[in-house]
């Protein structure tokens, strides 16, 4: 119920936005945008879409080479759109992913494995990101000013963000299974269902751990694939200020790109970010020295390209649903 209390205010909270702007002054910042324009917009997406699947790619090891390359995209945009639509810290998704992996034959254990950590190089990527854009924001706007105060708020919580990672990466090392069995029995808690999987669950242990010990390489490669993802983020950015008819330089675009990429992770509470991730788009263009016309258009065009590709996603996922149980019916029927 709170979820969606939480997505009725987001709803609020954009209507009103559209409506103090004035819905006449945002159809005309976009009605010299044509359908070329559109799909123009939603190339630097694709780009990040392709990217961040050979990152998934090179963490997957020998299982990679059962799934083809946009096997394995479609798996990654069907789990994203759960991501993407869910209150669940953008995790909801990855269970989703490793059951998709099996109708190509990859167990679970490596499935799992592989998507914990892709999830873990994308997410110290998008930390690397997000500082970068915090240390540009600091030589472009300066730090006298409210604008600095809040972007030393940002790097605070950041480096919450990045002790967070540390340690969930130590406790990978560790066992990450293996800590939740050792906490559930600390708590004196008996949770049968998670008992019942614990072989399973400690191969994945050991599976990420070989990992860590020995594809260091395959570790950092995915890492710079990831963040060469969240660089599109940028090439968006600056698309879509430009095609508005606005100035900005490649080193503006970097930083308001990446400060997006934390607001919206901050809002991830909200189903789809919705209202939290358009205001704070609007306002992070304000602090930039743009209108507040300019800010809402911008939103709305992030938020026309996050609709897209949550219909791509549904396509995906029927399709990948399809072939499953086709795969399934085929293994029923008597030879």
């Amino acid at each position: 119920m709170f979820r969606y209390i939480l997505l009725a205010l987001g709803l609020i909270v954009l209507c009103l936005l559209v409506w103090n702007i004035g819905p006449r002054n945002i159809y005309e910042a976009t009605s010299r945008l044509g359908l070329t324009t559109l799909v123009l917009i939603l190339i630097p997406s694709v780009v990040m879409y392709v990217i961040e699947a050979y990152g998934w790619k090179v963490v997957l090891g020998q299982a990679a080479q059962r799934v083809p390359f946009w096997g394995l995209m479609t798996i990654r945009t069907a789990g994203e759109v759960v991501n993407m639509t869910t209150p669940t810290a953008y995790l909801g998704g990855e269970p989703l992913k490793v059951y998709l992996l099996k109708k190509y034959h990859v167990s679970v254990p490596d499935g799992a494995a592989s998507v914990v950590i892709a999830k873990t190089t994308m997410t110290i990527a998008e930390v690397f990101y997000i500082l970068m854009g915090i240390g540009l924001a600091f030589w472009i706007l300066g730090t006298g000013s409210s604008a600095g105060q809040t972007i030393i708020a940002a790097l605070l919580s950041v480096g919450l963000l990045v002790c967070s990672i540390g340690g969930f990466v130590f406790i990978q090392q560790r066992g990450l299974f293996a800590s939740i069995f050792s906490l559930v029995k600390t708590l004196g808690l008996r949770i049968k269902a998670l008992e019942a999987q614990e072989e399973h669950l400690c191969s994945i242990d050991q599976m990420i751990r070989d990992f860590y010990s020995h594809h260091q390489k395959a570790f950092y490669a995915s890492m710079g694939l990831y963040f060469l993802g969240w660089m599109a983020e940028s090439l968006e950015v600056f698309g879509i200020i430009y095609l508005l008819g606005g100035s900005v330089s490649a080193l503006s675009a970097l930083s308001i790109g990446a400060l997006a990429v934390f607001i919206k992770g901050g809002s991830f509470f909200i189903p789809g970010s919705l209202g939290a991730q358009d205001a704070g788009n609007m306002l992070l263009l304000q602090t930039f020295g743009y209108s507040d016309v300019m800010g809402v258009t911008f939103a709305l065009l992030r938020r026309f390209r996050e609709v897209v590709w949550i219909g791509i996603g549904l396509v995906c996922l029927a399709l990948v649903g399809k072939r499953g149980v086709s795969e399934d019916h085929r293994v029923e029927s008597p030879s």
